[in-house]
């Protein structure tokens, strides 16, 4: 492939760290706006230059970092900005709700093991009282006279663990005109509890909601199964994809007369995985809830099935091990093999893969994906009509550097090849996390999110950055 080099432009600096980047036209106005919300739970603006205020929530998120050494995987997760925004002032939240840390749904660390059925076959029991937090979808509107409100929670969700609950989790299908919220399988490590698996959880699924259809509802309960949500809620859902373990949002690309999807899939210790797919059947959340005499698992046929947890990536899921005879290399065994088997048809292949440890000179060993957007623009000619994806870290690199890295459009979805994007910019001695990736309306531009440290404790130490040439 392409050896591409770009130059990094700063935009912002000394900010906490930020989760989503995107660009909308803000009411009254005809210019596109640069909007960054952080995990903290602020969202600013760009302005003429400047940085302004849209909103800070930060009182009614979860107290961050307390456990972890302070890194956090909760926090403000999702914004999305309603088609109409210009005209109807309409945008949605997903973040982690102050005041509902629980327990956890496990006491220890989990970690199958193939010889013991019992590690195998795990149930979250006790949902009531065993869960970590609760994350909350909500809908807002900006008043005419600039001030935001909320309007209604569309959806409160039990989280298992404190990891894995998604990130750039809310988008609007261009296709359907539907807010898609994607979520991960509910945390700890290789999904104890096959939720992402199992249709009738939220966990681990991509769902479109229809914020057209009013239910009368405006505080649902929380819930972490379908069957539990009120009829109206149900109704405003479809499932379009399971067996997601974690997941940094989903692009869209408008290819002739279709949509081209884009999501990845974080890892858990060798793989990450970009899927892409342009046709699916989205399965209505009643048709789970209520299934008729007749229907049988065929009624899931072109469900989109990414293949967690019986399969990381293009491989079956491994539990990675020092070689006894050589501690040089990895003595991998798989975990699942039952589930491989199970889902080793429906499962869609990834676009492109990348490994955790790649030692071939023009790859690079990753930690975990954390950005996917299609580049349209002319602006860097040889990316253009590539899909650009970011990894936190590069493996065993000191001071820490995050990855910008592309691969190339395929509209068959076939398994195609990547190629690292060289950058310019010098951090100098600091770690430089590349934590998010954004796009503008017409995807023509792309911004970067970069973070200073792992731990959501240590506080502005984020910038944005436009890639150039």
């Amino acid at each position: 492939m392409i050896k591409v080099k770009v130059r990094l432009h700063p935009i912002v600096n000394r900010i906490n760290l930020p989760t989503v980047i995107k660009t909308t036209i803000l009411p009254g106005e005809s210019t596109e706006r640069l909007f960054i919300a952080t995990q903290t739970g602020e969202i600013f603006y760009i302005r003429n230059g400047d940085i302004k205020t849209f909103l800070d929530i930060r009182p009614q998120i979860i107290k961050l970092g307390t456990s972890n050494g302070g890194y956090d995987e909760r926090g403000l997760l999702g914004l999305a900005f309603h088609p109409e925004f210009h005209l109807n002032g309409l945008f949605y939240l997903h973040y982690s709700v102050a005041g509902t840390q629980g327990p956890g749904a496990l006491t220890e660390s989990f970690t199958p093991n193939p010889c013991d059925p019992e590690t195998l076959n795990l149930r979250w029991t006790n949902r009531n009282t065993e869960f970590d937090h609760i994350d909350t979808v909500e809908e807002w509107v900006l008043q005419s006279n600039g001030k935001p409100v909320k309007r209604r929670t569309l959806l409160n969700l039990r989280r298992p663990f404190f990891n894995h609950n998604g990130v750039n989790s809310l988008n609007f299908s261009p296709e359907t005109g539907k807010l898609v919220f994607t979520n991960g399988d509910g945390g700890s490590g290789y999904d104890p509890f096959n939720l992402a698996q199992d249709l009738m959880e939220v966990a681990g699924k991509i769902i479109e909601i229809n914020v057209g259809k009013s239910t009368s509802i405006y505080n649902p309960p929380a819930v972490s199964r379908f069957n539990e949500l009120p009829v109206p809620i149900q109704e405003t859902l479809t499932v379009i994809a399971k067996g997601v373990r974690n997941i940094p949002g989903i692009s869209y690309q408008r290819y002739y007369n279709q949509y081209i999807k884009y999501a990845g899939n974080v890892g858990q210790d060798s793989i990450e995985s970009i899927f892409s797919f342009v046709h699916y059947k989205p399965i209505p959340v009643p048709q789970i809830t209520r299934p008729s005499p007749i229907q049988t698992e065929s009624n899931q046929e072109g469900l989109i099935n990414f293949g967690w947890r019986g399969w990381e990536g293009a491989f079956p899921t491994p539990i990675a091990r020092s070689c006894s005879e050589d501690q040089g290399l990895d003595e991998k065994t798989m975990a699942f093999y039952n589930e491989a088997i199970k889902t080793s048809v429906e499962r869609i292949q990834p676009l492109t893969s990348y490994f955790h440890r790649d030692p071939r000179p023009d790859k690079f060993g990753g930690t975990a994906l954390t950005g996917v957007q299609p580049y349209l623009g002319k602006g860097i000619p040889a990316l253009m009509g590539s899909v650009v994806f970011t990894d936190l870290a590069r493996k065993e690199e000191s001071p820490d550097r995050g990855v910008l890295a592309y691969t190339r459009i395929r509209p068959d979805c076939k398994l195609n090849d990547y190629s690292v994007i060289e950058t310019d910019f010098n951090f100098g001695s600091e770690s430089a996390y590349y934590v998010s990736l954004g796009t503008n309306l017409d995807q023509t531009r792309l911004f970067l999110g970069v973070y200073g440290s792992m731990r959501v404790t240590d506080f502005n130490q984020g910038s944005v950055f436009e890639v150039i040439q």
